[in-house]
């Protein structure tokens, strides 16, 4: 029986890999040259620039069973923060995994010893429920939640919402405390780590697990029936089942639904002459007047790259109407006055307007339910469940199990 994939992201992929143990040949359509999706990693004048400053968290379920950590080569971030305010810079971080955090974040100031408390409560409290019953928590902003746990108002400022800006590329911590919580249990559990290579690493290894898949580049596909695919050349494709695993909008008939919302980013990237952050911690800007969100040191540098220079990846998370120049100039500024960085060179501006999708996880269901669209056209993708490497690579499996059952079940 013919299967075919729509997507070559990393729920494609690991759908493709689920529907070969099961002994199936499925054929991908790729719109683009290469696999990904929103993993990518550019080469430019040697160094390594993601399309994004994205990150692996190494305790996601998923990512265990998928991934081989040991050929991935992977960069470990220490489990705190530089925090910039533009009059101090202090270090924050978790001492009961990196010991030598304890002495500077209580001096540091960032946070109390109530909140101190309050930070090992959630951990623990989060370290004994499963995956499935933290997405089942009351729901309601991250800011609330916050709130309601009693986190000071100085934490807050300095270190959650700068950080979590970060990861859930909006400002105001509007993003659910489900996915909040998910986050803050991974990281309790483990790393945030990056690839030797580069995140599209993650993409590549699971490309080379395939062996009977066949991909078509540069295939876009413009609609899909019950019976067949038909690309965007106007090529037509006969297969008894169809996993999209991406935006299904505008590809089947009937598929109206709402359009998918997402959170963009700005990420330039800059050759910097030293480092400001001599240890592997991502460094946060808390100043809330200014646009830069973080900034972070990558130590994957291609060879090639011009002498002992340092690559510096600067996240924008706030919605601004800047040129590029615009950008790069109030970004170097912002660098020189709150990071003290300065003899910057600009290498590259990175617009991702689909970085995260915005997802409502209210109604968010784990439980294995089928994701489809007409009898044999099924769903895959991190925007039906929830924004992270770890619900692409969840969403993929199972849809290729309900592709599974849906063909065993055939007359």
């Amino acid at each position: 029986m013919r299967i075919a994939i729509v997507g070559a992201g990393l729920s494609g992929l690991t759908a493709a890999i689920a529907l070969e143990k099961s002994g199936y040949d499925p054929v991908i359509y790729e719109a683009t040259s290469e696999v990904g999706g929103r993993v990518k990693t550019d080469i430019v004048e040697g160094y390594q620039l993601d399309h994004g400053f994205q990150v692996l968290l190494d305790a996601y379920p998923k990512a265990l069973e998928y991934f081989d950590y040991e050929s991935l080569e992977l960069q470990r971030l220490l489990p705190g923060a530089q925090i910039f305010t533009g009059k101090k810079t202090v270090t924050v971080g978790d001492p009961t995994r990196h010991f030598p955090f304890l002495l500077p974040t209580l001096e540091a100031g960032v946070a109390g010893v109530r909140d101190i408390y309050l930070l090992w409560t959630l951990h623990r409290e989060l370290e004994r429920m499963t995956v499935e019953e933290v997405f089942q928590i009351p729901e309601m902003t991250t800011a609330e939640f916050l709130s309601q746990r009693g986190f000071s108002e100085k934490i807050r400022r300095n270190f959650f919402n700068p950080f979590f800006s970060g990861i859930f590329l909006e400002p105001d911590l509007n993003t659910s405390c489900r996915m909040f919580s998910f986050v803050f249990k991974m990281f309790g559990k483990g790393y945030a780590v990056i690839p030797k290579k580069g995140m599209s690493a993650l993409p590549t290894q699971l490309l080379g697990k395939l062996k009977k898949t066949e991909i078509h580049y540069n295939s876009p596909v413009k609609r899909v029936e019950e019976e067949k695919i038909i690309l965007a050349d106007g090529a037509e494709f006969a297969f008894d089942a169809v996993l999209i695993a991406t935006d299904a909008r505008g590809l089947v008939p009937d598929e109206g639904g709402n359009e998918i919302q997402w959170h963009g980013c700005d990420t330039l990237y800059f050759e910097a002459e030293k480092r400001s952050i001599q240890k592997p911690l991502i460094g946060l800007v808390a100043n809330p007047d200014a646009l830069v969100n973080n900034i972070f040191f990558p130590t994957s540098i291609q060879t090639g790259s011009s002498g002992p220079k340092e690559l510096l990846s600067v996240t924008v998370v706030k919605d601004h109407d800047l040129s590029e120049s615009e950008l790069v100039a109030r970004v170097e500024e912002e660098l020189k006055g709150i990071c003290g960085l300065g003899g910057l060179r600009f290498l590259k501006r990175y617009h991702i307007r689909k970085a995260l999708p915005k997802v409502n996880l209210s109604g968010t269901d784990l439980s294995g339910v089928e994701k489809n669209t007409g009898n044999n056209i099924f769903l895959a993708g991190d925007h039906l469940f929830y924004g992270s490497s770890n619900a692409a690579l969840y969403g993929g499996e199972q849809a290729a199990h309900a592709i599974v059952r849906y063909l065993s079940n055939r007359p």
